[in-house]
């Protein structure tokens, strides 16, 4: 065993594999809202992930922009993510992603320019070009019925919003003396010192699109395995094929986002996994509400139509005991060839979810406390300021 680093990149993208784990292993987090629970509860047990999370050696979490969903309290990335902020010392933090329609590029560029001068160099700005929700709810959020069109102004929204990061429109752009601040301007500006620095910038995808455009433009990519698994391999490879050395990358480098749940008992593990699963069955036929309990997914009724939906879904997410998960983990990089693994625990239970993240930690290996060697340990409120 050992710690790996798959080298090394200018925006530290790449991260460290701890233990046995095959690649860098991160954290995605939906702050799931649970029957009999409330956002305030989701939330808090996103701090206690992020805790783990820094402790044991897990590279990044991210948090990812949802609408009008009752059981997912993760609207706000950039709020969240200040607050996570305030915990932590050394993990990356970060969003799976925001939604580059539903947002003005300056506002994005303001928001995790604000993130960065509160986190110097561990922000990751990860973006997606769907909606996040209903078609509905996206027309509320853009205030447009072009719901298509503004998903294929991607790729201008996309170097708009890398200009105002940068802080580098041309002479002559009609945006040249607008700059983001924080930002780049500041430390140009006469007397300034603030850092140059700036988020590193993903493209999140669950088709091809995103995955051809980050490797034309040598980003980082991360692909919705635990959404779209049918289509994972495919993007990879486009993805690499597409390829073109950047100042960001001299090489691809993609993650895969995975569900993964890991208890001492199988059958647990299940039951938890079950209760996402009967909540994702409900959004997807328009009836999206809090997450059921483990109990009520266990008594409901599934018609046949249902239960195949609900086998497939459960099917794609890793559970069972920590040997279990870490055979079905190490079998997902080994046949994707992913270069990191984000995964992402959707159950009802806040303390089911905190566990199989210490529990898959154990299984490779990772250090009980990460942030020694680093130098950056961080207890409780003390993290704050």
């Amino acid at each position: 065993m050992g710690e790996q680093r798959q080298g090394s990149d200018r925006y530290g993208i790449r991260g460290t594999a701890r233990g046995s784990a095959p690649v860098p292993l991160s954290v995605l987090d939906l702050a799931t809202v649970g029957e009999g629970l409330t956002a305030g509860d989701s939330l808090r047990n996103s701090v206690e992930i992020a805790k783990v999370a820094e402790t044991r050696g897990y590279h990044r979490m991210w948090v990812a922009e949802h609408h009008s969903m009752p059981g997912v309290a993760s609207s706000s990335p950039a709020v969240i993510l200040a607050h996570l902020a305030a915990y932590t010392r050394i993990l990356r933090l970060g969003s799976g992603g925001v939604m580059l329609p539903n947002h003005a590029p300056l506002v994005i560029a303001e928001q995790f320019g604000t993130l960065e001068a509160l986190a110097p160099g561990r922000i990751d700005l990860g973006l997606g070009r769907a909606p996040g929700t209903d078609g509905a709810t996206a027309a509320a959020l853009r205030r447009t019925d072009s719901l298509r069109e503004a998903g294929d102004e991607f790729p201008r929204q996309l170097a708009e919003l890398t200009r105002f990061l940068d802080d580098d429109f041309p002479d002559g752009h009609p945006y040249t003396r607008i700059h983001a601040i924080p930002g780049p301007v500041q430390g140009s500006a006469e007397g300034g010192v603030q850092s140059a620095g700036r988020p590193s910038v993903w493209l999140l995808g669950s088709s091809g699109f995103s995955a051809r455009l980050a490797g034309a433009l040598g980003l980082p990519f991360s692909f919705a395995h635990h959404f779209s698994s049918a289509n994972t391999i495919p993007a990879l490879a486009l993805y690499r094929e597409s390829f073109r050395p950047s100042e960001v990358l001299d090489r691809p480098y993609a993650s895969i986002g995975v569900g993964a749940l890991a208890a001492e008992d199988p059958a647990e593990a299940r039951r938890q996994v079950l209760s996402g699963a009967l909540g994702m069955l409900r959004l997807r036929t328009g009836r999206p509400g809090l997450l059921p309990t483990p109990q009520e997914a266990e008594a409901y009724a599934f018609s046949q139509a249902e239960l195949d939906f609900v086998d497939s879904w459960v099917g794609d997410v890793v559970h069972g005991d920590p040997e279990t998960v870490r055979t079905g983990l190490d079998e997902l990089v080994a046949r994707t060839g992913a270069d990191e693994l984000v995964i992402t625990a959707n159950t009802h239970t806040p303390a089911a979810r905190l566990r199989s993240y210490e529990l898959i930690a154990d299984v490779y290996g990772f250090p009980k406390d990460a942030t020694v060697k680093a130098g950056g340990h961080v207890t409780g409120e003390s993290a704050a300021g």
